[in-house]
């Protein structure tokens, strides 16, 4: 472990605050570290790993790939690529969808469309993105400009222009914004996850998809965290009773592998033309096979389990001691503790259980499938854990 923890130090770029655990293979909702110990995966690799770790039919889906046909590029037809785009399409009635490698690749996509498509129908002048204060969206430089975090962009200026936030849930500031500026999208996740684990309302969500509808703005939808699953809908949008114009997703579609979607409806299908935007590794047929065996199984019978396991953590820590608030949707869920939220963290791991943070929050992330006893485990340590 010490070999390990030097040698990182030594030849990787200092960007992640790692926990002091080396995993060296897992299975299922259970993960093992170098030194044997076993724990209950409360994180799944930051909503990736949506079946778990080393899960049968992801591996053999992504097994049987390997063996055929690995990558080739955008120039050439691949099965699972298509195969893919179609389901993804018959899933959420999107008509096109455009493959990257991460959601801020699939988040600049959107923003590439939007501002494609207003500039066509409105003019070149008509080109700035509506984002939320306390969002997150990505990490490239025009991602971190949508970001409404300060903290991300005092190191990196000047970031892209052309980026309006506003607070959520403040219906008559998004209105007062939209009738002052131009505006070529509106961009906005369903829970913020980076930002605390915080659900937008369905008044919020619903007025603004009727601004986005009388004005002819599309309404984009940030489902990297929040889709495939997560949010106990195969995307959380699906539980507002809206129908966005541009969905961007990644970390769970793929299981594992890195890959982003942007999904295009009717209105914004055919806005991309060839040369206008491309992705070397997108469309990558062995991520579109593990991603093909999860979306296929993402039914309503297993997205209904996937609510009751919320509801059970719901209803085992509001009003726990320690507990202030319990937030999120589905199985993304934030903690606010009265203890430190690093010293919850350190007391979970060392009873076997890895959780997350967002902000000053636990945040938990379970692969989807995590079986009841399992789940039943990790929520007690946690309880336990944040009791004072």
């Amino acid at each position: 472990m010490e070999d390990i923890i030097s040698l990182d130090k030594q030849y990787i770029a200092g960007t992640y605050g790692r926990f002091p655990v080396e995993l060296v293979s897992g299975k299922g909702s259970l993960l093992t570290a170098a030194d044997g110990k076993t724990y209950i995966d409360m994180g799944s690799g930051i909503a990736v790993s949506a079946f778990g770790t080393a899960d049968d039919v992801w591996a053999a889906a992504v097994t049987q790939q390997l063996t055929k046909l690995q990558h080739t590029s955008n120039l050439y037809y691949t099965s699972p690529c298509v195969q893919l785009a179609k389901l993804l399409c018959e899933k959420t009635g999107m008509k096109k969808v455009f493959f990257s490698n991460s959601g801020a690749e699939a988040n600049e996509c959107a923003i590439k469309v939007a501002r494609k498509y207003s500039a066509e129908k409105k003019g070149g002048d008509c080109y700035t993105i509506v984002t939320l204060c306390n969002s997150f969206h990505g990490r490239t430089l025009t991602t971190l400009a949508a970001t409404g975090q300060d903290h991300y962009h005092e190191l990196f200026q000047p970031l892209t222009p052309g980026f309006v936030h506003v607070h959520a849930n403040d219906i008559e500031e998004l209105k007062r914004v939209v009738s002052q500026v131009k505006v070529a999208g509106i961009l906005m996740e369903c829970v913020q996850g980076e930002g605390g684990v915080l659900p937008v309302s369905k008044a919020y969500m619903e007025a603004a998809a009727e601004i986005c509808r009388e004005q002819d703005i599309p309404l984009m939808i940030d489902e990297v965290q929040t889709g495939n699953g997560r949010c106990g809908a195969l995307y959380a949008y699906m539980n507002y009773g809206v129908q966005p114009d541009i969905v961007s997703t990644a970390k769970g579609l793929g299981g594992g592998l890195p890959i982003g979607a942007t999904l295009l409806s009717k209105k914004v299908q055919d806005v991309l033309r060839p040369g206008d935007h491309g992705s070397t590794f997108g469309g990558n047929p062995v991520c579109c096979a593990g991603a093909l065996s999860v979306i296929s199984r993402l039914d309503d019978r297993f997205l209904e389990q996937v609510r009751d396991k919320s509801q059970y953590i719901f209803e085992q820590l509001q009003g726990a001691s320690g507990i202030q608030e319990v937030t999120g949707m589905g199985l993304m869920i934030g903690i606010k503790t009265d203890r430190d939220a690093k010293d919850v963290l350190a007391a979970c791991r060392d009873k076997g259980v890895l959780c997350l943070t967002a902000k000053d929050k636990i945040r938990l992330l379970p692969p989807l499938n995590i079986p009841m006893e399992l789940l039943e485990q990790a929520v007690a340590v946690i309880r336990d854990a944040c009791a004072v």
